[in-house]
């Protein structure tokens, strides 16, 4: 009954912290703030690894603070601190997908939402324990951090391949968070646990936007 509780907490979270995110990049996108924030994070060739080494660094924070078992406050804190470096990080490819690719953007986000449920089911009927996927995961994450890296450095496009293997893994990673909601995570960690799936989530959303974007016709 407990763990029923906690894995309800933490699904009402997610949901809470999709909704917001949405709400807020909806005002982002459609605000005057848009293409001044775009030409600050793209403005440059080091510009956009800047902004991925910032949202690293604010990503380690949030998730310490979620992780917090002092206080309740410093973990809706750390929800919050990470649902904005999100919302910000998200401004130029969903302005663009909004201005030049019609419906990507809906589209992305049924398949995303698809996804998500079928990797939820996998989990939860089969209740296999998926915690041995932790280390592939974070060396994979590794090597595309440092091809991104190169990309940046080098100029070389990533290009649709690059998108695909990293959706696989962002699957992967909401494969493996979920699992660890079911098995692994304390009872009390909810706020820490939502954090974890919202940021798998997001992360496959933005790769399956790419995807569908490079289908979609340019209007």
């Amino acid at each position: 009954a407990e763990r029923s509780a906690f894995i309800r907490r933490t699904y009402l979270h997610v949901a809470g912290a999709i909704a917001i995110f949405a709400l807020l990049e909806a005002w982002l996108i459609n605000s005057s703030l848009a293409q001044p924030l775009i030409g600050m994070m793209l403005g440059s060739q080091f510009s956009w690894l800047l902004v991925l080494v910032l949202f690293m660094g604010v990503s380690y924070v949030a998730d310490k603070f979620a992780h917090s078992q002092t206080s309740e406050g410093m973990q809706y804190l750390g929800l919050g601190l990470f649902i904005v470096a999100e919302a910000i990080i998200f401004v130029p490819i969903l302005w663009i997908a909004n201005n030049y690719f019609p419906g990507a953007i809906a589209t992305a986000g049924y398949i995303t939402a698809l996804l998500v449920i079928g990797l939820t089911s996998t989990v939860f009927i089969t209740k296999k324990d998926f915690s041995f996927m932790g280390n592939f995961l974070k060396i994979a994450f590794l090597v595309a951090f440092g091809v991104i890296i190169c990309s940046m450095i080098f100029g070389f496009t990533l290009g649709l391949v690059f998108s695909g293997a990293m959706a696989l893994l962002a699957a992967g990673a909401v494969l493996y968070t979920t699992s660890n909601i079911l098995h692994r995570y304390h009872t009390g960690q909810h706020v820490a646990a939502s954090l974890a799936l919202f940021s798998s989530i997001a992360l496959l959303f933005w790769y399956v936007l790419q995807i569908v974007m490079s289908f979609t016709g340019r209007d």
